[in-house]
């Protein structure tokens, strides 16, 4: 893996530990205040980072990964997640910190922790990644109306193309706000430089662009190529990763499941894609299957399971995936080249798609400590993977899900908006329709306890409260 910011000892016992999931940490009152510093409000909100990266549902739901023993996640089993521990944790954290840099009060106070305008932004950005990985996953979301504590405990519901609208705007802006003075602290994600900033959420608002290429096309070409414009992504140095450490305290989460569990193996699926490629990255995503000596696939969604057994199938590669201190990545070159070959093959910027496509793959080879030059050049003339401008969308859909291992929800996002890969629903699903869901229902919480915004939730969303019900930009 490409060498990645390190945590002392102290700042990583300031960070929660690794939550569930698919809940944020909780970590602060929203309705009271306190004396803490912005700086510990940012440690603590960069924590929540883990359960986006970390979150094993969506890489089930696109197979990268199977269950081995109870299958029920894969099988679709869970209707309504809750989205509560966001509002009340990280999102109400970086809230605070923009209270703190703005209020006349305790502005100067506050920079003690960076210039003002630069805790504000990094706040927004860090806010608006939050956000954007939210609607996501649920569609419409209380956003507009939330994160105003007591003052509103009933929030209503922003529709998902105007929480996009404002998204794109808050990233525009955090980065036109930055100014020359001190660099953030407590920023163990990007070390406080505001460089990194501005490009990490150049990256997010061009990921973002991209999500609504079939429901706003003028919109999302514009965005696109203004963000991409104005610098992203595209070295492997300015990669972003959440970086674990050898400590209880936050170590990786894949690791954790594996203290006590086998639970997880590689998805057959994934390795019926890449071993006739002979693709190198396999032997890093997963370690061989003990009865075989080489990789071996776990049959996705089985009723089963537990009939195979353990020796027979491969568990994610250790170290490189479940080592405690194994990073994953946030946003990463491979990731970004992708996007800029779409980008390329559609008109929206100049330069050549096929080059952005192989820079993508080779990027995704040195990620996983595992390049070869002789070996790349036979990968890339395979005629599986070699360079097809007629079929441009569908090799890169192929080539980014692989890239994409571990860091589920942006694969599963990308799934749903471009139809690739080609993934058949778990054979034995227990969802209502059988097939693999595109959103996640609700917490209950919500119907129950703000029953009025949730009847309008569900008006903006257009259809039932169900795994199914397609958002507005999967079209």
């Amino acid at each position: 893996m490409k060498k990645i910011f390190q945590i002392s000892l102290f700042t990583a016992l300031m960070v929660f530990a690794v939550s569930c999931d698919d809940f944020g940490d909780i970590n602060l009152d929203p309705n009271n205040t306190t004396s803490v510093a912005p700086a510990t409000l940012l440690t603590n909100s960069l924590g929540s980072i883990s359960s986006v990266v970390g979150s094993a549902t969506e890489v089930l739901y696109t197979q990268m990964m199977s269950e081995t023993q109870y299958t029920d996640a894969s099988r679709y089993v869970t209707v309504n997640f809750d989205f509560n521990g966001w509002y009340t944790g990280p999102l109400a954290n970086l809230k605070h910190i923009i209270d703190l840099n703005t209020d006349e009060a305790t502005r100067t106070d506050a920079l003690q922790s960076g210039s003002n305008a630069n805790q504000i932004a990094v706040a927004r950005i860090l806010r608006a990644y939050y956000f954007h990985v939210m609607t996501d996953r649920w569609g419409p979301l209380p956003y507009s109306q939330a994160l105003q504590g007591r003052g509103n405990l009933e929030p209503g519901y922003d529709s998902q193309e105007a929480i996009y609208t404002d998204l794109i705007k808050e990233l525009k802006e955090a980065v036109a706000q930055m100014d020359g003075g001190a660099g953030v602290k407590g920023d163990y994600l990007l070390g406080g430089k505001m460089a990194h900033w501005a490009k990490f959420a150049n990256s997010v608002r061009a990921i973002a662009a991209m999500r609504m290429s079939k429901v706003a096309p003028a919109t999302a070409q514009a965005e696109f190529a203004a963000a991409v414009a104005s610098g992203v992504i595209l070295e492997d140095s300015e990669s972003v990763y959440y970086p674990y450490v050898a400590d209880a305290n936050n170590q990786n989460p894949w690791f954790a499941r594996f203290i006590t569990r086998t639970d997880y193996a590689i998805s057959s699926t994934l390795v019926d894609y890449m071993k006739p490629l002979n693709d190198p990255r396999l032997s890093a995503y997963a370690d061989p299957a003990p009865n075989f000596g080489d990789v071996r696939g776990m049959p996705y969604g089985i009723d089963a399971a537990g009939d195979i057994p353990n020796d027979d199938v491969s568990f994610p590669g250790n170290p490189a995936v479940r080592g405690q201190n194994a990073p994953i990545g946030v946003v990463t070159n491979a990731q970004m080249h992708f996007l800029l070959a779409e980008g390329a093959h559609r008109g929206w910027i100049s330069g050549s798609a096929q080059a952005h496509y192989e820079a993508g793959i080779a990027a995704s080879w040195r990620q996983w400590g595992v390049f070869d030059q002789a070996a790349f050049d036979a990968y890339i003339t395979n005629p599986t993977v070699a360079w097809n401008a007629g079929k441009a969308l569908e090799l890169i859909g192929y080539q980014k899900w692989v890239a994409l291992y571990l860091q589920g929800i942006e694969a599963w996002s990308e799934w749903r908006r471009t139809g690739y890969p080609t993934l058949s629903p778990a054979p034995d699903a227990l969802s209502a329709d059988g097939q693999i869901p595109r959103r996640l229902g609700y917490p209950t919480s919500e119907r129950d306890l703000n029953a009025d915004n949730y009847s309008t939730a569900l008006q903006l969303l257009g259809g039932p409260d169900e795994l199914n019900t397609r958002m507005w930009w999967d079209k």
